[in-house]
């Protein structure tokens, strides 16, 4: 079973991973199973968020930019992470993964990382 979580901010998925409302999280398994709206802990940092999503059973996150130290740290979390993804509402996002056409977009990897 899989848990996609997707940063949220004003309805959509937020532009920096570490800046948003809520995160949506997705129980996954073959087809949603279920859906909840998950509040980011006050007081957290960006860098705690990896931790914090691994708590909460997550085994792939979907964002659009991030930093790189947090890539690493959802490296060493095995947390899957798809970077660079245009901004839609989380059910196409969702129904992207679902399908197999979600894909981090090299141009936005390179950016982050050089």
């Amino acid at each position: 079973m899989k848990r996609v979580a997707i940063p949220i901010v004003n309805q959509q998925l937020s532009e920096y991973f570490g800046e948003c409302n809520h995160y949506e999280i997705f129980e996954i398994d073959k087809k949603i199973l279920s859906r909840q709206i998950v509040h980011t802990p006050a007081g957290i940092v960006a860098t705690e968020l990896p931790g914090w999503l691994e708590k909460q059973g997550v085994t792939d996150v979907i964002a659009y930019k991030v930093n790189k130290q947090i890539i690493s740290l959802f490296a060493s979390k095995k947390v899957n992470l798809f970077v660079g993804i245009a901004n839609k509402n989380t059910e196409l996002l969702i129904e992207d993964y679902l399908n197999g056409k979600l894909e981090s977009d090299k141009k936005i990897i390179a950016e982050i990382t050089n």
